[in-house]
């Protein structure tokens, strides 16, 4: 199958489904249900904050919408109460000062996920939908393929010299790009790296500054507490299909950056099939779980890892590799699910190392995989100079602290980082150490059925399979999906 043809069925199925769920849920819960016609269309204003001209009369009326998957007092409620009671009064008012008459709407929804993307595509498709809308990064590759979006450049060449750019890593900004073209602004993002619990390092004679340079340094330290700590799992990374994304996101990805590839090369436009990259996180998989270095019943298990961060704060695991959200929302001495009383002299963090030094992606000796979303401007807008000042004043440096709120969370920017951070080691570890190495999923239609077949992998080979036996068959799955011309094999 070539790219085209999968395009079209891509753009179809997208069509399809929001028709779907048009049919479903009726207007007033998708993205521009209450957009005035000239959110995407409309009179221009004369000027905007960037000091570019308009077309249009001085002072003539224009209306801004701003599209989320968010609920004041319910879905995401810190992003919609932000937008209506200090995004848009605040812009509006910065605008009137300059002379400029716009008014901004907020159109929140709080569906599911896969409801508001394929409603958000059938704006796009028909040429209409709010000026700026909140999309995952994850879509984003889907969406450009479609043609459903635009580089920011395309739409207004001024975006690329936004002065926010140079607080934000380009790492970051690679969670809003597609092919290194920049489709939007990222708004938050995470960062995965290995925990280890201090008091059983002390037992098994490990520093308590451990900080492994290859995944041989992981298992030696695995190795050390099952000869010297017994009832403790010395290793936890995430396998199988009962922990979902959990696999993908917190293990398998992060192992395979680290072999010096990506699940997807855009250069090539091609997945890694059957390859020695593949092989080697396989047989990782394989030396942890069937030499006792991990637990293959909490990877089976249907809630395995919740499981995990229990037995973990419960100092029953070793080594364990997750995202800071173990720290913030788990371990968290206040309000955690399973607190750590002592979790700021319990726990050690380090970075995820590459399989050998130098082995990473881009050369790296440390590696990390990400998520998160961010904002995109409608292509289809009538108003883009007025519609990226709006999307550039969201991720401006006022507007992100007041949407923290003053709570310790990763933003997009450097700057906010370094002041709300300050007081965190483990946040400001991953903002500072984590963020500038990270790399993030392939943003395809395909990507879920794709990461279901790595997690089959994995679990293949826990549960006994030879690992080329295991990389064969997620081989054949993935040729079904994407095409043999599409998928590296070998080498």
């Amino acid at each position: 199958m070539n790219a085209n043809r999968r395009l079209v069925r891509m753009t179809a199925l997208l069509a399809t489904a929001a028709l779907v769920v048009t049919a479903c849920s009726g207007s007033s819960s998708s993205p521009s249900a209450s957009a005035p016609a000239s959110s995407a269309g409309g009179n221009q204003p004369s000027s905007s904050p960037s000091g570019q001209p308009s077309s249009s009369p001085a002072g003539a009326p224009i209306t801004l919408t701003i599209a989320a998957n968010a609920v004041v007092g319910g879905k995401s409620d810190q992003e919609a109460a932000w937008i209506t009671n200090y995004v848009i009064p605040t812009f509006e008012k910065q605008m009137a000062a300059q002379g400029e008459n716009v008014t901004v709407k907020f159109n929140g929804t709080g569906v599911a996920d896969e409801q508001y993307k394929a409603q958000l595509a059938l704006d796009l498709k028909s040429g209409s939908g709010a000026d700026v809308f909140d999309m995952d990064g994850i879509w984003i590759g889907e969406f450009a393929q479609a043609n459903y979006i635009k580089p920011l450049n395309q739409i207004l060449p001024a975006a690329d010299s936004w002065d926010g750019w140079s607080q934000i890593t380009p790492a970051v900004q690679a969670n809003l790009s597609y092919q290194g073209q920049r489709y939007g602004i990222s708004s938050g993002t995470d960062g995965r790296f290995l925990y280890f619990n201090k008091d059983v390092f002390a037992k098994a004679g490990l520093p308590a500054d451990w900080a492994p340079t290859s995944w041989q340094d992981i298992l030696t330290a695995a190795q050390t507490i099952k000869s010297k700590v017994p009832g403790v799992t010395p290793l936890q990374i995430d396998a199988g299909t009962a922990m979902g994304e959990a696999t993908t996101a917190q293990g398998f990805l992060p192992l395979l950056v680290g072999t010096g590839v990506k699940l997807y090369d855009e250069s090539t436009q091609k997945w890694q099939g059957n390859t020695a990259q593949i092989q080697d996180v396989l047989n990782f998989y394989k030396q942890v779980y069937t030499t006792g270095l991990g637990d293959p019943q909490i990877q089976m298990a249907a809630k395995g890892r919740d499981q995990s961060f229990l037995e973990f704060s419960q100092l029953k695991i070793g080594i364990l590799a997750e995202g800071d959200y173990m720290w913030r929302g788990v371990i968290n001495p206040t309000g955690g699910v399973n607190p750590m009383q002592n979790r700021s002299t319990e726990v050690g963090w380090t970075l995820m190392p590459a399989k050998t030094a130098g082995s990473g992606v881009n050369g790296q000796g440390f590696v990390s995989i990400s998520g998160g979303g961010g904002r995109v401007l409608n292509p289809n807008t009538k108003n883009p100079k007025e519609a990226w000042a709006l999307l550039s004043f969201m991720a401006s440096k006022d507007a992100v602290l007041q949407y923290t709120n003053g709570q310790p969370q990763i933003t997009q920017r450097n700057d906010v980082n370094s002041q709300i951070l300050s007081s965190d080691p483990v946040l400001t570890f991953v903002a500072t150490k984590v963020l500038p190495l990270t790399v993030y999923r392939p943003g395809f239609a395909v990507y879920p059925q794709v990461s279901q077949a790595l997690q089959l992998a994995s679990q293949a080979v826990f549960n006994g399979k030879s690992v080329s036996d295991a990389a064969t068959e997620y081989n054949n799955t993935l040729v079904k999906l994407v095409g043999a011309d599409h998928v590296t094999s070998g080498g």
